[in-house]
């Protein structure tokens, strides 16, 4: 028997192919990934201890192929029908996001890898938001807006016919592989042929840009593809020359000595032409393109703090006093992997030394001390997921003036994971766990 694709290839080759489509689609995007790649190469370049860094904790090779996506679905039907096409490729549900709140009529959650190597291989992840039609307060359009929903068919036959045979036999051979990715990819193309009249998809953008996006189109088309940076200040001010216009602020945490969870900004979405079923012609807002810049995982002890102070710190129109008012709030939140470490405010990822693995160290061995020895080396796992604050103000930034009304609506992740058909797993368990193996293979006790 042939053997089959590992989900890890197969997440790689979708990856690339979105990507590519993307570029196509969104050309800006392609000069987004050229300015990213210029400043990457110059932070590795000036500062050798960073990238030899990455380089020994096997980091630096996913940095070029690192990207994340975001798609909006309408129905319980189709969320489900995504994480089965998902776990196809290794990605599972991480976290739950409610972005109601925040003015944003969706709940979410990111499909990604959960396993270190995986996530080192490829750590393609798809930030993918449920539309709340419970939130449309216009009872007509609301039925009508379910009715457009479940109609459409945002699958093709074939790729529906490849997941089953997929669950059937348990895996792709190389053929199969490749039309499944094919298959899969026109789920997230853009069209600008409507699947409604000028005059609803006006009525759906009165009550809310994004409900038009999400219920107005054959498709979740991709609407936008993230690389990551090194350095998001630079990026950020290198924008212009590269004929980017970026947004106000940089969402998210302050520069620091040692990066914070994830910082990203983004230009502005772009204005396409479209045309509604009953022929008129349009222009429709929602796809734009977006930097991020990831920085270390914090505990919950660390997010509760880092989550009291950006609320203090609230948000501004211009990007330098707003990045100021931020570090000197910030200045509370200690600035160093052995404050972090001690205080238990972010989690890390450990390895022992040549000389640690050749001398070998006692199971209940003091880790700060092991590492002062030149024993032991702890590197801060990387955040791999969303922050629901940023996320929505990425949104709002680039659907314009009008976005801003406050959802009453309370969180619903039961509801949410009724229609995904399964179970979120919890970010902060496989960043625990990840902590934990990782000591538990240098011989230490995890506690």
């Amino acid at each position: 028997m042939e053997k089959f694709v590992s989900a890890d290839a197969l997440r790689e080759r979708f990856s690339q192919a979105m990507s590519t489509m993307y570029q196509q689609e969104v050309p800006q995007y392609g000069t987004l990934l050229q300015l990213v790649s210029d400043v990457n190469q110059q932070v590795l370049a000036q500062d050798r201890a960073l990238a030899d860094r990455l380089s020994a904790a096997d980091e630096l090779a996913r940095l070029s192929v690192e990207r994340h996506g975001a798609i909006r679905v309408g129905s319980a039907q189709e969320l489900n029908t995504l994480r089965q096409l998902f776990a196809i490729m290794g990605m599972y549900p991480v976290g739950y996001y409610d972005l109601a709140p925040a003015g944003v009529p969706v709940h979410s959650t990111a499909f990604r890898p959960r396993e270190g190597d995986a996530l080192r291989r490829n750590p393609f992840r798809l930030f993918t938001s449920l539309l709340r039609l419970e939130l449309i307060e216009d009872r007509v359009l609301r039925e009508r807006a379910a009715a457009i929903l479940a109609a459409r068919r945002i699958f093709t036959p074939r790729c529906l016919a490849l997941i089953a045979c997929h669950q059937r036999v348990g895996g792709f051979d190389e053929q199969s592989a490749d039309e499944f990715v094919r298959e899969a990819l026109e789920t997230f193309r853009w069209h600008r042929q409507t699947t409604v009249d000028r005059a609803t998809y006006e009525a759906l953008h009165q009550q809310h840009r994004l409900i038009a996006d999400v219920v107005c189109f054959p498709g979740c088309h991709i609407n936008h593809l993230t690389p990551r940076t090194l350095d998001i200040d630079r990026a950020q001010a290198l924008m212009p020359e590269y004929g980017i216009t970026p947004k106000a602020i940089i969402e998210g945490p302050p520069r620091r000595q040692v990066p914070l969870l994830l910082r990203q900004t983004s230009f502005k979405a772009l204005e396409e032409p479209v045309i509604f079923q009953d022929g008129a012609a349009g222009r429709h807002t929602a796809r734009f393109g977006e930097i991020e810049q990831r920085g270390v995982a914090l505990t919950p002890a660390g997010r509760e703090r880092y989550d009291r102070l950006l609320a203090q710190a609230g948000s501004g129109g211009d990007n330098q006093q707003h990045q100021q008012r931020l570090a000197h709030i910030f200045s509370d939140f200690p600035d160093n992997e052995r404050d972090l470490r001690q205080q238990r405010l972010a989690w890390f990822e450990y390895r022992l030394t040549e000389k640690g693995r050749r001398q070998g160290v006692p199971a209940d061995a003091d880790r700060e001390t092991l590492i002062e020895q030149g024993l032991l080396i702890a590197d801060p796992q990387i955040y791999e997921d969303f922050l629901p604050v940023s996320a929505a103000g990425i949104f709002q930034s680039n659907l314009g003036d009008g976005a801003q009304e406050q959802f009453a609506a309370g969180s619903s992740r039961a509801d949410f994971e009724a229609a995904l058909g399964g179970e979120i797993t919890d970010e902060m368990t496989l960043y625990a766990a990840r902590q934990a193996e990782s000591l538990r293979r240098c011989g230490l006790h995890p506690e």
